[in-house]
This record gives C-alpha cells, structure tokens and sequence, in this order.
C-alpha cells in the first residue's frame, strides 16, 4: 500500500520538500485536488512517473515531483496530498495547504471532478484566496458524459477569473490545453479572480483584523491570514513563523484587533465550531452558485442508483450491518483462500526441493553446503513464501476493488463519528483495518510436507 512512518501520521506532515531543478528557469507547480478525482493519475501522465494511484491515508502524503517540458517552458510538478479543504485538521491537509501557502509554486493546478464539480470545486475557491495563479483542472470527463452531464468551461473561466480546462487524464491527448495554459500563465499575470464573500458579520471581523497587517507574510493576502487569526489555527500561524521568520501576533495592535473582532463574533454569537461552520459553509455555497447554469445534466434520475446504495452502505443501521458482514467476507475469503494457496505452493516447493537435493548431490556437493543451501536458504524461504504470500495475494486485490467501487470512502465515513470519540477519524479505520489482517490472520495456516 505504500504506507511508510515518513507518510503517515506526523510524517504526513513534514513539508519540508526539496525542489529538484533540472535548471533555474524551471517552474514549479503543485497538482492539488480531492482524493478520487485523478490527480496522482494526471501527474503521472504529464511527468512519465508511475505513481500509485489509491487513496487511502498515507497514499498521496508524501509529496511526489516530476518534471515535464513544453516547446517554451520546463516545469517541475509537485504531486501534493489529495484534501477536500484547505481548512486542515489532520496533517494530510496542513501538508497540502502548507505547499500552496509556501512552496513558492508558480502555479497551481486544482483537479476537480466533473461528475460533482460543485463539491471539488470548494478546494478552488480556497486556493484563489490564497494566490491567484490558478488553473482549473475539470478532470473525468468522460465519466461526466457517461452519465449525461454536460460543463459550459468557458463560462466556468469567466467566473471563476481565471482558466478552467476539461481533461480526461487517462488520454494524454486531452492534456494539451492545460499545458498550453500553463504557458500562458508563465508570461502574464492573471487578472481579478473570484473571492468567497463571507456572512456580513465575519467580512466585518475579518475587516478589523486586515489593517493592522502591515507586513507581508509569505505573500498570502491579509483576508486569508485575519480568518486564520480568527479560527486561532495555532498550525498554521506555527506554519508562518517557520516561513516567514515572523510571527503574527508579535505586533500589539493585530494582536488587540483579533480580540477585539473575537468579542465582537462572540456577541453576535457565533465563536468555536459554529465560526469554522460559517467560514466553511460559505466556500460552499460559492461553489453551488457558480454552478448553476455551467453544469447540466441531460439524463434525469443518473445518480437514483448511487442514493439507493447510499442509504443503505450509509444508514444509520444498515451501514454498520453491511460494514460488518462485508469485511467478514473478507477475512473469510483471505483465510479460507490462503489455505489453498499455501498448501499449493508447500506441495509445489516441496517438489522443487526435492529436485534440488538431487541435483546438489550429483554434484558432490559437500554436507555442510547442502545443509546451508536446501536445509537453510532454499527451505526457509520457501515456508515464508508459502505462508505469506497467499494471504496478501488474496486481501489486497480485494482491498484495491472495495476502493474502485467507492466503499472506503464510505466505511470511513460510518466510522467517523466514533473514531472523533477517540480523537481521530474515520479514514483511520481503514489503517486499522488492514493491521488487523496482518496480526490476526496467519494463525489459521497450515502448511503441509
């Protein structure tokens, strides 16, 4: 699965990623985007690499680059971890957000998913409010036309203030466009993109904050750093310090204007969770808004499928029934099937032992080396190919199609709420999953002589 102590956990975290160039007029441009909307597989297709392409925790958390070359320009691309929002709350997003706030990319490329562009496309609105440099990856569009859904691109552009290109990643051919975009972008500034306007109350808290930021941190606007200021995210402000070298608060004046533009939420009554809510939700209904017109769907009920299977992969009781009875599908599957596979493989290498001791001792091999060779090496390998490989050779192709068909993202999300309990969230279940297979599961095989 790919998963290392470096990409996950704390390690998800670290940043702190060196930018090959191949020479100084390289541009560096970060692939940002949602799980499931194939960016892994887009960065793949303009750089030549053979990244893996699951989503599971850990998958796209270490930053991967590339290089890729145009008739006028070299760029350096930078596959960031998959997140839905730039509001991070767990260390895949603070990864991400941290690479779009101070990876000093030229560009971004913000992949979103045209069969639900409303949803992905939230992550592009907070990216434009952190930089303006920002192209609009509309990506699966081939899935979208499947289920009848038609994009109007050049009116998404248009309100969005900055380029918006159809792809289908899988077809090199369709990424000709965004490259040619990417040129563009290198030779001219782009003009006034598009800014979430947030509820009345926090524009003006927001408005309190703003002129007492004198200084420019890291080039991110004075907007994106007051609603930081007022969420109090402690990351991101430490985030700040590291680069940048200055810290937020160190002036009295920002210090008394965030709070004082707290006690003035706090009146209204909107602080803590409620305040990220409203932040949150307001991206949101700017991605629904500028939707309407641009998507339209010529096949009615497409999506009826989808919500029946929901309602029960994802009811409040059904869900956990199916969850349960699927996975022990699975074990059972991957320890019935790996007792086959392993006793195969023990006959199989038995027979090539055998074989083995013959030919050693054809060649007068003497006993201490035919003990080290067929007795040590030769045997020992061959119990622990036996033994291991089934089990894995069963569940993990498994595994691979529950993540094709969608149903990870949705154990991860019936899960979420008691894994809050336990201060973490629903997408370690599947983590945990697959370490439980790996300590439970070899008990139960036998291998024969």
């Amino acid at each position: 699965m790919g998963l290392t102590v470096k990409s996950t956990g704390l390690g998800a975290a670290n940043t702190n990623l060196v930018i090959k160039k191949k020479s100084e007029n390289d541009k560096v441009i970060a692939i940002a985007g949602n799980p499931n909307v194939g960016k892994s597989t887009l960065f793949n297709a303009l750089t030549g690499m053979n990244q893996h392409t699951g989503n599971w925790p850990g998958k796209t958390v270490a930053n991967a680059q590339g290089y890729c070359k145009t008739e006028k320009s070299s760029y350096v691309m930078v596959d960031i971890p998959g997140t839905y929002s730039l509001f991070a709350h767990s260390p895949e997003e603070e990864a991400a957000r941290d690479f779009i706030c101070f990876g000093k990319s030229r560009a971004v490329v913000v992949v979103c998913d045209a069969v639900c562009l409303e949803r992905s496309l939230n992550l592009a609105l907070q990216t434009l409010e952190i930089t303006d440099n920002v192209i609009v990856c509309v990506n699966l569009l081939d899935e979208a036309k499947r289920k009848g859904i038609n994009i109007d691109l050049e009116e998404l552009s248009k309100r969005l203030g900055v380029p918006a290109v159809g792809t289908v990643a899988r077809k090199k051919s369709s990424l000709t466009k965004l490259m040619s975009e990417l040129d563009n972008m290198s030779e001219a500034e782009n003009g006034k993109a598009f800014s979430v306007k947030y509820p009345e109350i926090i524009e003006k808290a927001v408005d309190i904050i703003t002129p007492t930021l004198k200084r420019e941190y890291c080039g991110l606007s004075d907007k994106w750093v007051a609603l930081r200021l007022l969420e109090n995210d402690r990351e991101f402000l430490k985030s700040v310090e590291i680069n940048s070298g200055e810290t937020v608060l160190d002036m009295p004046e920002t210090e008394k204007a965030v709070e004082k533009a707290r006690e003035y939420l706090k009146n209204e009554g909107v602080y803590g969770e409620r305040l990220g809510a409203m932040i949150a939700s307001a991206s949101v209904a700017a991605s629904e808004n500028i939707c309407k017109g641009i998507v339209s769907r010529t096949k009615k009920g497409y999506a009826e499928a989808d919500r029946k299977a929901d309602k029960i992969l994802t009811g409040k009781y059904s869900g956990f029934a199916v969850m349960l009875l699927l996975l022990l599908l699975i074990f059972w599957i991957t320890v019935s099937g790996a007792n086959y596979l392993s006793d195969f493989l023990s006959f199989l290498f038995a027979k090539l032992e055998k074989l083995l001791r013959f030919a050693l001792l054809h060649l007068k091999t003497p006993n201490w080396l035919c003990g080290v060779l067929a007795d040590g090496a030769y045997t020992v390998t061959s119990r622990v190919v036996s033994v291991m490989l089934p089990p894995m050779a069963i569940f993990f192709p498994l595994f691979t199609l529950l993540e094709d068909s969608g149903y990870l993202p949705r154990i991860a999300y019936n899960l979420d709420k008691p894994f809050k309990r336990c201060k973490s969230c629903g997408k370690q279940a599947l983590t945990m999953w697959s370490g439980d297979f790996k300590v439970c599961d070899y008990s139960d095989f036998t291998v024969r002589d």
